[in-house]
């Protein structure tokens, strides 16, 4: 069936706007439910942070996916897919690829070693203070990147739900003003969220969200299948003939590995592709927010078995997100996906819609289905920042308030406080900054914080775990070091000013030419903690000693 190119853009029927909205808020309303008996349920600190460490492996592993399958995993990838083909799919890869890092080198140790941030692990044998400091900048940072994606999705999604074209408002409001109120209440539920309910209502919620996700992602994907009676070849084909590209839809190179006018920027193109593997790799080891998950369960046993469940449960999504962009390239067309949104981010919801009209008959039946995957797409988002807004406020209070300021004579009532009013002022920055980002790619974002996560955090988490001679002074260079080469070289990169895609077009100060700067930042904070270590003579072989033995066994963890 071909395509109709003006489908994403037509306004969505009033029966559309009305179940959107509804279903968006029954299910704000169960997560309000289940937080505030959460809230009740949170008496202490570890309550708080580590949700008393009473989930099972399952439960946790749940949890870890509701945390991983982000807006980028379900909008950015799929909409990846439906542009680029082949190259959009490499994103899968790289994340479901760096659950294996995360499995064999962190999770167990981490759980064994710490109790509720990564900084735990990094204080156990250095000086506790300046360790604790820049290990909750270095969270904060990368949580603050990974929420600008996240809050950029939803306000991706807005215009299309509420069926706001261009000479037409919704409540008074254009398309880019709904974006932004989005972005708030997305900020504000998020915050409530935290504040509230802590790691215990986070939990919760993200298993809600993580199983709404796989079931509408796999009622999608039937649907697909069954149009073209599970016949691959005949979907990939038609995905090829409606992307407008051809063949080289299904081919390497539509964007990375490009071949450019001079021989120079096509090295640049495959240097872009190999740093982005290298981020999507290694960043899931170093991200806060899957790292405190770790500490929600029991033991270390049970943390490894949770490790395995979220590899089947994201590895199972990933799979489903193939036929999703190749689906949306094949029903809907790549004309239509880029009229709606130019980075290719409300693919999934427009498939949906085709879908709906398709099986179901009429408007009504293309409303009812996008309203559901809507719904499913706004859980992912509301279920994602909460934990990257628990992981950053969490560090905030334990690891700088507490460890730093108060020198360990807080008391825990005092750091929970704290560490919710750290949710307020880190959610208002995130909504500021997203609202200046609405033109860049979720999925390319997410890559950015994966980035930042593997420059910074792994190789001061590596270095502590397996390395004797590691001491503080590498700590700090490593973590500060690896965190100020990744960002400043984001910010000279084309995504920040200097192409029709950057945060600021008409601006151009981009020296830097790739668009991930992992290939440089990484092997930076490695050197960068390699360096300051052997330029100090700070050692404490017995301090390592002991952490090895807890890392190991789990003897003595909290």
């Amino acid at each position: 069936m071909t395509p109709d190119p003006f489908l994403a853009a037509e306004a969505t029927s009033s029966t559309s706007r009305t179940l959107t909205i509804t279903l968006f808020l029954v299910f704000v309303a169960i997560t309000l439910g289940i937080t505030i008996w959460a809230s009740r349920q949170t008496k202490t600190a570890t309550d708080f942070y580590a949700g008393g460490r009473q989930f099972s492996g399952f439960q946790n592993g749940m949890a870890i996916g509701g945390d991983y399958m982000s807006a980028a995993s379900f909008l950015g990838i799929a909409g990846l897919i439906a542009l680029y083909g082949y190259d959009g799919f490499l994103y899968s890869i790289g994340f479901l690829v760096a659950w294996l890092v995360a499995l064999l080198l962190v999770a167990e140790f981490l759980r064994n070693s710490g109790r509720y941030t990564m900084a735990d692990v990094l204080a156990f044998r250095m000086r506790q203070r300046p360790v604790r400091t820049a290990a909750s900048v270095s969270t904060v940072v990368v949580s603050i990147f990974y929420l600008i994606a996240q809050m950029v999705g939803a306000g991706a999604l807005v215009s299309l739900l509420l069926g706001i074209t261009a000479d037409q408002t919704f409540l008074g409001l254009t398309a880019a003003q709904a974006k932004v109120w989005t972005i708030i209440l997305v900020g504000a539920l998020m915050i409530v969220y935290v504040v509230v309910g802590g790691m215990k209502g986070t939990t919760y919620v993200q298993i809600v969200k993580a199983f709404m996700l796989m079931t509408g992602a796999f009622v999608m994907v039937l649907l697909v299948l069954a149009h073209y009676r599970f016949n691959l070849s005949s979907l990939l084909g038609d995905a090829a003939a409606q992307s407008g590209k051809g063949d080289a839809f299904l081919e390497p190179g539509l964007r990375y590995g490009v071949e450019k006018p001079t021989g120079l920027e096509t090295f640049y193109s495959k240097m872009d592709l190999l740093s982005l593997g290298l981020a999507l790799v290694l960043g899931t080891a170093g991200l806060p927010h899957i790292l405190t998950r770790f500490y929600t369960v029991p033991t270390a046993r049970i943390a490894r078995k949770s490790v395995l469940w979220a590899i089947g449960i994201i590895g199972t999504f990933y799979l489903f997100t193939l036929a999703l962009g190749f689906g949306a390239a094949a029903l809907v067309g790549g004309t239509a996906i880029t009229a709606q949104d130019k980075a290719g981010n409300t693919a999934a919801p427009q498939l949906a819609q085709k879908l709906g009209v398709d099986y179901f008959g009429g408007d009504t039946g293309g409303a009812i289905l996008l309203a559901i995957i809507a719904a499913v797409a706004f859980a992912t988002i509301l279920a994602v920042v909460a934990g990257l807004t628990l992981a950053s406020s969490s560090s905030t209070a334990h690891d700088f308030y507490a460890s730093v300021l108060k020198r360990g004579t807080a008391s825990e009532r005092e750091e929970v406080r704290v560490a919710r009013f750290a949710a307020l002022i880190i959610g208002a920055i995130a909504i500021a900054l997203s609202i200046f980002a609405q033109s860049l790619n979720v999925a390319f974002l997410v890559a950015l914080a994966f980035a930042v996560a593997a420059s910074a955090n792994l190789p001061a988490i590596l270095y502590s775990l397996f390395w004797r001679r590691f001491n503080t002074s590498g700590a700090l260079w490593s973590i500060y070091g690896g965190l100020a080469s990744a960002v400043i070289l984001v910010f000279f990169s084309p995504v920040v000013s200097g192409s029709a895609t950057a945060m600021f077009p008409e601006q151009d100060w981009h020296w830097f030419p790739l668009s991930n700067p992992g290939i440089i930042s990484i092997p930076l904070g490695f050197l960068f903690g390699w360096l300051g270590t052997v330029l100090s003579k700070e050692s404490e072989p017995e301090k390592y000693a002991e952490l090895e033995v807890r890392s190991l066994t789990g003897h003595g963890a909290h």
